[in-house]
């Protein structure tokens, strides 16, 4: 009952998450504007909104997504005008003061919510669970053990690849207060041409 070839599968999230994709921008620019701990809830958003595309995509609407490719563009442009909304907001904020006490104005449930969004609209995700997944799961014995088991190994290095990046942008913290807009503005167009990559390159 376990995965197929599990060590390859391994390998090829590994690599996807050292990547620097738009939700590891996302945590990098929060990281320092706000602190690791409320990254933990952005990364927690994320995981929970792969959670439920893997079980979608595998269970539900895996076949219906493929045969409706407008619905992937609609969820396309959908994630594109978040993008464009996150990268405006990651701009006009200014990175914490780290001897400051005042509150910040985000609660825990806005940090959780753009961690979802962001991986919840993203078209690849949509699109890697229905089609890595199957590769790793021999449906003739029980596919469900196996499907647990690669989601639990996926979420699980997912979390721990944000939460390193959160604590390796918080060291930079130094550096960032003497150079205040420089992240905030590299972030913000990295997430916009990010935007305009997904806009002009991903056809269904």
């Amino acid at each position: 009952m376990f995965p197929n070839d599990f060590i390859l599968f391994l390998q090829i999230i590994l690599v996807l998450f050292i990547t620097p994709g738009t939700p590891r921008i996302v945590i990098i620019s929060y990281s320092m504007n706000y602190g690791v701990n409320k990254c933990v809830w952005t990364a927690l958003g994320d995981i929970t909104a792969n959670i439920f595309q893997a079980t979608l995509v595998i269970f539900f609407i895996g076949s219906f997504l493929s045969d409706n490719p407008n619905i992937l563009s609609i969820l396309k442009w959908f994630g594109i005008i978040y993008l464009i909304y996150l990268a405006y907001d990651i701009h006009k904020s200014g990175p914490k003061n780290i001897n400051s006490n005042n509150s910040i104005k985000k609660n825990f449930f806005s940090f959780f919510k753009d961690g979802f969004f962001v991986a919840g609209t993203s078209p690849k995700a949509w699109m890697f669970f229905p089609f890595i997944f199957p590769q790793f799961i021999n449906f003739n014995e029980n596919y469900v053990i196996q499907f647990l088991i690669l989601i639990t190994t996926y979420v699980f290095l997912d979390f721990l690849s944000l939460v390193a990046y959160a604590l390796l942008a918080n060291k930079l913290i130094v550096w960032i207060k003497a150079n205040p807009k420089i992240i905030n503005t590299i972030s913000a167009c990295v997430i916009i041409i990010i935007a305009l990559i997904i806009a002009f390159t991903q056809k269904f």
